[in-house]
């Protein structure tokens, strides 16, 4: 089996979800008061990343704890519903070239899948008209349909995104050298590196450099 493995944020989505995330909390017409809550949380740790003491994953994975504190007290519905406002605010970003790979794969029946450390619910609706095989994402924590925001998030990114696809795929026979992978971020090279067919997508400055060293392909 080949498989066509695909970043979201950069790659399949031409933008930052998290930027957009955060845009839809400040600016919404029910929930904006909680906005200054997350603010307030996540300028530490992203101070001190500019600062260049405090690790960029690290960074990351508060931010996205404090996403979901924010939103203490939504039910699984409310939060499903809150999601599927901002994929309404997706579609026109979408990377139409990858959307064409993504769907060029499915007719050569390579197993499609989806890794980004976006939360789960919310790819799951931006993608819900994509033929994405898999999705693998930040998984939101529920305790009797109520988010629990207290429960520390697995913040999908790195090499756990490598760990998370081998996972999926169990003991299923890949053929690797003739699978494809697409991201945009240095982030996404140990995923690059499982297959063949590395595809870099509108790559960052140190990603290019490192396509162009090793010939993959660059979109």
């Amino acid at each position: 089996m080949r498989v066509a493995i695909f970043d979201f944020d950069g790659t399949l989505y031409a933008k930052e979800t998290f930027q957009l995330m955060m845009a839809h909390l400040k600016n919404h017409p029910v929930h904006n008061r909680r906005y200054r809550k997350f603010y307030r949380t996540i300028m530490p740790p992203y101070i001190g990343h500019k600062l260049k003491i405090y690790p960029e994953a690290k960074m990351r994975a508060r931010s996205v704890q404090a996403y979901l504190a924010a939103l203490e007290t939504f039910s699984k519905q409310e939060l499903e519903e809150y999601f599927g406002e901002i994929a309404n605010l997706m579609h026109d970003d979408f990377n139409q070239e990858v959307i064409e790979r993504l769907k060029q794969h499915v007719s050569n029946e390579d197993y499609c899948m989806l890794v980004s450390g976006a939360f789960t619910p919310l790819l799951h609706a931006v993608t819900k008209e994509l033929p994405i095989g898999k999705i693998i994402g930040t998984e939101v924590p529920y305790e009797a349909n109520i988010l629990a925001h207290k429960t520390p998030v697995i913040h999908i990114q790195g090499s756990l995104k490598t760990e998370k696809i081998l996972e999926a795929l169990g003991d299923q026979a890949i053929d690797w050298k003739n699978s494809f992978a697409y991201g945009d971020s240095l982030s996404d090279v140990p995923v690059l590196e499982l297959v063949g067919n590395p595809v870099a997508v509108r790559p960052e400055a140190r990603l290019r450099m490192l396509a162009t060293e090793r010939n993959w392909e660059i979109i």
